[in-house]
């Protein structure tokens, strides 16, 4: 989708479209149906607390994103071809690891539109996740399938927004003593901050918003400033979702409901939005994890499939045509499964948490030492720095997350 590129006299308004949909791609991609089950989870475990994990994650967010958008742009390299440049063989790897988590990842983002569906409609879960997948599929078949692409994730992501406004506002949440714990917390749990991190940043959702760039061609220090204020306006839009479901999740937790975390089949994100607005809520609750899968599924795919070219060039049509693929691959394997895909996302869960700290490393490490890579550019020496301790931070959550990876082929 690289002919909806953009060039340097196009006209703002076209600009500040590709900018949004980098924007909401990022977004949508890091709210998908696993972090809204997480934060309800969370919610109903730490209470006003949990509010310091999502501070603490936007606070991550924002050094990863960042970083990695402002660098992407500069080398006006893909990810996995700037990791291959800086390290012979590093983006190989890369790409290997995030295409095998996009993919497991997909199953469950099919999953996840399922439920939301049936919570929805009243449908099948897996009639509504090979509907929500034959969506996906069409929209990459289509001529005009970079502008669908587009569209569809902003008016999706914003239909979220609003739709979990409303409950939170419902809902009554204490707003005043979750912002007190988002700066003094009762309990500080490192465990929630790593999950939630691993759920929201890590894998494919790292590169989501900086490959869509690459595909608008809005590349070169003379686009920096606004990759810079786009990735902030990015990592502002996720964390304003993230904090507004949290709400909503607290005022139903607040008021004494106890929310149904141990069976296996538990929803309790379905259940708090029910407790909350009813019928409606629970109507409300389909539609938002709907919209979260969908655009999860077509993040996942788009931004997997975009690491495929370092192996070999390929057009637009062949990248669509791989994304279908991938779509279809990950619709068979779902139906195919007779359990709840939660082995796999825990599977899934363990690579997301090594992808990070590899592709964070690199990209910190060009910038320190490859300023050839980058045009010559000096990048921000804080921003540096800042990514360096994250970077520490990261390696020792995926230092924990092997042990997912252990468990799940029982080692």
């Amino acid at each position: 989708m690289s002919g909806d590129a953009t060039t340097p006299s196009a006209s703002s308004a076209t600009l500040r479209g590709s900018f949004m949909a980098a924007i909401f791609l990022m977004a949508t991609s890091a709210i998908g149906p696993g972090f809204i089950t997480q934060t309800a989870t969370f919610t109903a475990r730490l209470g006003a607390a949990f509010a310091f994990a999502i501070l603490a994650s936007i606070v991550i967010d924002f050094v990863v994103q960042l970083n990695i958008w402002r660098i992407t742009a500069l080398t006006r390299r893909r990810a996995a071809e700037t990791a291959n440049a800086a390290l012979p063989g590093a983006g190989y790897l890369l790409a290997i690891l995030v295409i095998i988590g996009g993919l497991a990842f997909n199953v469950g983002n099919i999953a996840g539109a399922g439920l939301g569906l049936n919570a929805l409609l009243g449908l099948d879960p897996k009639i509504g996740g090979a509907l929500s997948a034959l969506l996906a599929i069409g929209i990459f078949l289509s001529a005009r399938a970079g502008v669908l692409l587009d569209r569809i994730i902003i008016v999706l992501g914003i239909v979220m927004i609003v739709l979990t406004v409303f409950v939170a506002f419902v809902s009554g949440p204490p707003v005043g003593e979750a912002l007190r714990q988002t700066v003094l917390p009762d309990t500080i749990d490192f465990a929630t901050i790593t999950t939630i991190v691993g759920g929201t940043v890590g894998g494919y959702i790292t590169y989501s918003g900086a490959h869509r760039l690459i595909d608008k061609g809005l590349t070169g220090p003379e686009h920096l400033p606004a990759v810079t204020r786009a990735a902030l306006t990015g990592i502002a839009v996720t964390g304003l979702m993230r904090f507004v479901l949290f709400l909503a999740i607290l005022g139903v937790v607040a008021s004494g409901v106890t929310l149904d975390l141990s069976s296996q089949t538990a929803n309790p994100a379905a259940q708090a939005f029910s407790h909350a607005a009813g019928e409606v809520g629970l109507r409300i609750f389909g539609l938002v994890f709907w919209a979260a899968a969908i655009t999860s599924v077509i993040g996942a795919a788009y931004t997997s499939v975009s690491f495929l070219p370092v192996f070999r060039p390929m057009t637009d049509r062949a990248r669509n045509i791989a994304t279908v693929i991938f779509i279809a691959v990950s619709l068979a394997v779902y139906l195919a499964m007779t359990t709840p895909p939660a082995a796999i996302l825990v599977f899934v869960g363990g690579f997301n948490g090594l992808i990070l700290p590899i592709g964070l490393t690199i990209f910190t490490w060009i910038g320190f030492a490859r300023s050839d890579l980058m045009g010559g550019h000096r990048y921000n020496r804080p921003l540096l720095v800042a990514s360096a301790l994250v970077c520490a931070l990261t390696w020792y959550m995926g230092y924990k997350s092997v042990g997912n990876i252990f468990a799940f082929i029982g080692l």
